[in-house]
């Protein structure tokens, strides 16, 4: 009995569950290369986010066992390295390393008060732009649209016009366009727009669709967007900004040789069998 528990004793201290206390915590050992808590934090930080939200036992162990059968096959490749792989390692290396600082720049807290400057530079002197809110009837020539402009003159409804006769997809709305700027439509139709008042009918215009019957049912000025409107999009371009700004920096700082490449065949990049050479 005493043996038995002994056994059940030294059972329960070996299946003892791992506490992990940092990164350095290993996790698997393959062929004598240690896979450590550190390196599932830096492949999970790196995952998309639809990976990032499974459950944190599935994204253990899926993490864990594709780092192991990527040791296990790595291991078996560095016994067998060719120009090829090293060219390519030292590739994804730099391309790393170089990804890796740009998203260290560009992800720095970026002060509100240069938020409200870019706002501002952007923003701040734009002229308001006019909208113009219009429907339309559609029909394939210029005699049924003056046919529907005499009926309109004597009091035909507009939408009920449109619904009965228009050929575009607007038709069953009442030929509503709902709200439109300049270079939205077609030049003949926004030139006819413009010109027109509120409520006022146009006379036939010709497109590339047919012809059109138009009223401009009003228009406004278009004020700026509101500052948390475009705050993700300034903080993007910001920061777009910010990486472009100190990769010029430093490629300046850099000593950059370029030799004279005046002859040089530039087709022997697709040459594959140079890497075997």
């Amino acid at each position: 009995m005493k043996r038995l528990l002994a056994g059940v004793a030294l059972s329960a201290l070996l299946a003892a569950p791992l506490q992990a206390q940092d990164a350095t915590t290993v996790l698997a050992t393959v062929n004598g290369t240690d896979i450590t808590l550190g390196h599932l934090i830096a492949m999970q930080s790196l995952l998309p986010d639809q990976y990032r939200q499974l459950p944190d036992q599935v994204l253990f162990e899926g993490m864990l066992e594709q780092l192991i059968q990527q040791e296990v096959m790595a291991g078996q490749a560095r016994g067998m390295m060719t120009s090829r792989m090293e060219l390519g390692l030292e590739n994804e290396q730099r391309a790393f390393l170089a990804a890796a600082l740009m998203d260290e720049i560009a992800m720095a807290d970026i002060p509100e008060e240069e938020i409200e400057a870019e706002y501002e530079n952007v923003y701040g002197a734009t002229e308001p732009a006019r909208e113009y809110n219009a429907s339309h009837i559609l029909v394939e020539t210029e005699e049924e649209a003056l046919a529907l402009i005499a009926d309109l003159e004597g009091g035909a409804d507009f939408a009920e016009l449109a619904q009965q006769h228009s050929t575009g997809p607007s038709g069953p709305n009442g030929g509503q366009l709902g709200w439109f700027t300049a270079g939205m439509m077609v030049p003949s139709f926004e030139e006819a727009v413009f010109a027109l008042e509120a409520d006022e009918i146009s006379a036939p215009v010709e497109t590339q669709f047919g012809w059109h019957v138009i009223r401009l049912n009003e228009s406004r000025l278009q004020d700026a967007p509101a500052l948390e409107d475009v705050r993700e999009e300034l903080v993007q371009g910001l920061r777009r900004a910010r990486v472009d700004a100190r990769m010029e920096e430093l490629t300046a700082e850099a000593d950059v040789e370029r030799p004279d490449l005046e002859g040089f065949d530039i087709s022997l990049i697709r040459d594959i069998d140079l890497l075997e050479n």
